[in-house]
């Protein structure tokens, strides 16, 4: 079990974390996950993983591909999915690390890819 804290990080006094809120929490992202892939099925496909830690999916676009194909397909799918946060870092060995958050409903969606660069 885990202690329980609220969305800000402060924690719930004389909370705990179930099994029964990881379930809750998992078939929550899974539904989610059904309406996502229903909604925009033609978009390209991610790998997806739903996470029973608090109601969380997370998606990796996997495969090389030209880093612009790589950065499109991720801004398709923020558009299509509302994800504001957008972040870019070097990931060494010449890769760019992609990452993109944010909510839908009460659900977080995570979306992660990682780019070679292409030479100029």
């Amino acid at each position: 079990m885990a202690q329980r804290r609220r969305q800000r990080g402060d924690l719930v006094s004389g909370g705990w974390i179930t099994h029964a809120d990881h379930a809750r929490w998992q078939m929550q992202a899974a539904r989610e996950l059904a309406v996502i892939l229903g909604e925009f099925a033609d978009l390209p496909l991610l790998v997806w993983t739903v996470v029973p830690a608090g109601p969380l999916l997370e998606a990796r676009l996997i495969g090389p591909a030209p880093a612009g194909q790589v950065r499109g397909t991720l801004a398709a799918w923020r558009k299509a999915l509302g994800l504001e946060d957008y972040r870019e870092w070097p990931g060494g060995g010449g890769t760019t690390r992609l990452h993109a958050k944010g909510l839908r409903g009460e659900v977080r969606v995570r979306i992660f890819a990682s780019v070679f660069e292409e030479a100029r």
